[in-house]
């Protein structure tokens, strides 16, 4: 999608996307008759004009309002190849269009795409506007690629074809990666992903991927992202019933997040050294999978008694947080579709954030509510930790029912040393949609992307 800057409206275009206030409404009897009063979400088309409401002005519209509006009109528009639009020129705006038109086409036999091909943002500007269009539609990008990702069906992307793509995305996005196989994982003790992997057909791979900016040392400061690669998570022996396994093809969507946003962090000019560590499996139940009541020895030493392989993420992400520590970051995230108890909280729309140094957690707060993704603290409450207590092991793996989300970030931090800034983002909500919904659609959402970019941005070392 092009996008450009023009002082009018193009003599040749296919619709005009006009953004309307709640005080400005046409007095327009089809307008009204339409009954469209300039809200949020509604819309009008009229003959080669479409409104978009953005509610109240009160001095301004958000860039979210801008976003989802964009977004509204990139569907509505989809037959279209050239729209005009006076929404202001913004970041939100290339966003919400570039989302907005996204689709998962791949495996469709009458695949009907999105047509747009050029939106001209009338109005004018200079070079920081386009500039700014042009990060907006870098970022949607970045993405579109962890959304096609998280829909690519579990059989057919294994941890070998996840960690193929990664490679080579990474090769395109001038990063730096490193890949270890089955015997490499073993040598370097990562038991945690070996364990889980057990009952796969499919070996794992263990992918580090390092993005050093333009001019800076080795030494310099580094943020460390380790990410949740589950390509599919049947629950192993402790297994899901079926409903519960819709939409598990997606539990690696802490690692697309994580690749997408690399993939863009030079061309961002991200300043922000980084490492990231994605462990990759599958979760199934195959004739040697890990058992109810196995232990666990990893390489820091502690123990774990494994009482549901259903809980696997947090097993995998405790080798990442292992090796992520040991590199003794300024800062490190994990980002992982991790809780079911973190939707039952905070709804489809929110993720939780959780960590051991609360400047840390509120950039990484601020960062995801700055770039439209909301998310929202949950207390990492020492008193739970005790749920955790195994009688046979350092601990175990699950605590109770109640507190899951705060329980499973209890058992993370577990693996991250003393005086180490960490935080957790459990995504299991919004990494994934039932319906289209303004920029976010049906499957996999990409959420996290907007947040790390954003956070790498804008970063202070805590």
């Amino acid at each position: 999608m092009q996008f450009e800057l023009v002082r009018e409206v193009p003599a040749k275009v296919d619709l005009l996307v006009e953004g309307v206030t709640a005080d400005a409404v046409p007095k327009d009897p089809t307008v009204a008759a339409a009954g469209f009063e300039g809200k949020e979400g509604q819309s009008v088309l009229l003959p080669g004009r479409l409104l978009v409401g953005l509610g109240q002005s009160n001095g301004g519209v958000s860039d979210d309002v801008v976003r989802r509006a964009a977004a509204s009109a990139a569907r509505i528009a989809a037959r279209c190849k050239h729209v005009a639009t006076t929404l202001p020129p913004s970041q939100a705006l290339a966003e919400g269009f570039e989302l907005g038109a996204y689709q998962f086409n791949k495996y469709r036999s009458k695949a009907k795409p999105n047509r747009i091909e050029r939106v001209s943002v009338v109005g004018g500007g200079g070079a920081r506007a386009a500039a700014t269009l042009d990060r907006g539609a870098r970022i949607a990008e970045a993405v579109k690629l962890a959304r096609d990702f998280v829909n690519e069906p579990g059989g057919s992307l294994t941890a070998p074809v996840f960690a193929d793509a990664i490679q080579e995305i990474a090769e395109q996005s001038k990063l730096r990666v490193k890949v270890l196989d089955e015997a490499a994982i073993a040598k370097a003790g990562y038991n945690g992903l070996l364990a889980v992997n057990k009952g796969s057909d499919n070996p794992p791979r263990w992918v580090e991927l390092t993005y050093q900016p333009a001019g800076a040392k080795a030494s310099a400061a580094t943020v460390a992202l380790v990410g949740k690669g589950i390509t599919f998570d049947s629950g192993g022996l402790s297994i899901k019933p079926s409903d519960g396994m819709i939409g598990m093809k997606g539990d690696m969507g802490g690692a697309a997040a994580i690749v997408g946003a690399l993939s863009a962090a030079k061309d961002l000019g991200v300043k922000v050294r980084v490492r990231a560590f994605i462990p990759i499996t599958d979760n199934m139940l195959g004739g040697d999978a890990q058992r109810v009541g196995d232990i666990i020895r990893y390489k820091n030493g502690t123990t774990v008694e494994v009482l549901n392989t259903d809980a696997e993420g947090r097993l995998i992400l405790a080798d990442g947080l292992i090796a992520a520590s040991r590199e003794k970051p300024a800062a490190i995230i994990d980002l992982a579709t991790l809780t079911g108890a973190q939707v039952v909280a905070l709804g489809k729309k929110v993720a939780a954030v959780l960590g051991n140094h609360d400047g840390w957690t509120e950039q990484v707060r601020n960062a995801g509510n700055a770039a439209g993704e909301p998310i929202w603290p949950l207390p990492l409450w020492k008193g739970y930790r005790r749920d955790l207590d195994s009688t046979v092991a350092d601990m175990k793996n699950i605590g109770n029912r109640w507190a899951g989300t705060i329980v499973a970030a209890l058992f993370l931090e577990e693996f991250v040393p003393d005086g180490q800034p960490w935080a957790h983002l459990d995504i299991a909500g919004p990494a994934w949609a039932d319906n289209d919904d303004a920029e976010v659609s049906a499957g996999g959402t990409g959420f996290g992307v907007r947040t790390i970019l954003e956070l790498l941005r804008t970063y202070k070392r805590p």
